[in-house]
């Protein structure tokens, strides 16, 4: 099957052909057509399998047919940058039809949010707390909408998002579509799916709780002062992007300073960045401008990058599910990739556990002998922030904001009371 043959309208068909889109991925391929005939639909596929383009051509198709203004779908996704990305795949299939689809989440302005959503958005994406948040002040209203979306649902629940998801769902009328899709499908997801997905098509794709088949895993025994200098080492040997995990914020800032003082380009992601300094990295990665971006678990499901070359755990992943969201950034669209992870002697039961989860072995590498010595601990060398190309129109935006907000003259009439003031007090004390 490919796409052209799918009952999509024109728009769509030439949105996907501008997008290079021609043949659907095997979760693409299984969930789109009963999503088109209004199934309810639980797809449960590896991370980096093409989810997103599963349900928001489904959506496309559906409000398309009768563009009205209000939110007519609702997409719920574990963090803010999912939603971000989810977003920009939305505005490049939905050129010319008329929809449109705000992010609500936190970290952003609320009265744009706002704005944009009585402007008329038919989709919302966002997370679970910051669109309850909404509801509970009456700020949105979700009385007409037709389709929901619960994507990366088990993280979602991981998160702790269960209650909040049910009780948004209680204010969402009982006649909809509801598409699940997930990487995998654990004990706590039964009952959500059998009290809110009546009759719905199964579509599962390849075993959930293992690596792709195109990424091939690494495995280093290293003693944990040298593995700066094991990562340092892969650095030079291998060509393109890394992305590490470490386990905590603080190892996270500090991994990325040592890096940064040895010469390579660094980001962070994790839960103490703000929004700005988040896509700031996120976007500084994706052009090339930082080769290493090091986050904690926080981005394993948040980042979609089709070009990461490598994934690093620096770190052991505190859950052995974890392991499979982490290496999965790497691999995707048919790409190979390469997941290494690092592991002290006193963490081979941790990684036994991994083995056992994933169903494979992962293949053992010998760790070099000369390897680069961590830099010395002085100075406070950041790298400097990544600044994406400024459009023309962005140049005269920033100039006529940085106007409107510079400190205004004072009146001659101020300077003038302020001098008679001083007069009035020398002539007092004469």
């Amino acid at each position: 099957m490919i796409f052209s043959e799918l009952p999509l309208s024109e728009v769509l068909q030439r949105n996907l052909a501008a997008n290079n889109l021609t043949n659907p991925t095997p979760v693409q391929a299984g969930a789109i057509p009963p999503a088109l005939a209004g199934s309810n639909v639980v797809a449960t596929a590896q991370t980096g399998t093409g989810k997103t383009l599963a349900f928001l051509l489904p959506i496309l198709q559906s409000l398309s047919q009768n563009p009205v203004k209000g939110v007519q779908a609702v997409i719920m996704t574990p963090t803010r940058e999912l939603a971000i990305q989810i977003q920009e795949a939305f505005q490049k299939l939905s050129k010319d039809t008329g929809l449109r689809a705000t992010v609500v989440v936190g970290g952003f302005n609320e009265s744009k949010q706002l704005f944009e959503i009585q402007r008329g958005s038919q989709v919302l994406v966002c997370t679970p707390g910051r669109l309850q948040d909404f509801l509970n002040r009456r700020l949105v209203k979700l009385g007409a909408t037709k389709i929901v979306v619960l994507d990366e649902a088990d993280r979602m629940l991981d998160m702790g998002f269960l209650p909040v998801i049910e009780q948004i769902l209680q204010q969402i009328p009982i006649q909809r579509q509801t598409l699940f899709f997930s990487a995998t499908i654990e004990r706590s997801i039964v009952p959500l799916i059998a009290k809110h997905l009546p009759n719905p098509v199964h579509v599962e794709i390849g075993a959930t709780t293992k690596p792709g088949v195109d990424i091939d895993l690494h495995l280093y025994e290293v003693e944990g002062h040298r593995k700066l200098g094991l990562l340092r080492h892969l650095l030079t040997e291998k060509q393109g992007s890394f992305l590490v995990f470490a386990r905590t914020k603080y190892s996270t800032d500090r991994l990325a300073k040592k890096l940064a003082k040895t010469g390579v380009k660094t980001a962070t992601i994790h839960g103490d960045r703000t929004q700005s300094q988040r896509r700031q990295a996120l976007e500084g990665f994706k052009d090339g401008y930082y080769r290493v971006l090091v986050a904690t678990d926080v981005a394993a499901r948040g980042i979609h990058v089709d070009h990461i070359e490598h994934v690093v755990n620096f770190d052991l992943p505190q859950a052995p599910e974890d392991f499979v969201h982490r290496v999965g950034r790497t691999g995707r669209a048919g790409r190979k990739g390469t997941a290494t992870t690092f592991a002290t002697r006193g963490e081979r039961g941790a990684v036994r556990q991994i083995e056992r989860a994933i169903k494979t072995q992962i293949a053992m590498q010998s760790v070099p002998m000369n390897l680069p010595e961590d830099p010395v601990e002085t100075g406070n060398r950041e790298e400097p922030a990544y600044q994406p190309a400024r459009t023309p129109y962005a140049v005269k935006k920033a100039v006529k904001k940085a106007k409107q907000h510079s400190p205004k003259p004072k009146h001659s009439f101020v300077k003038a009371k302020k001098l008679k003031f001083v007069a009035k007090k020398k002539k007092v004390f004469a």
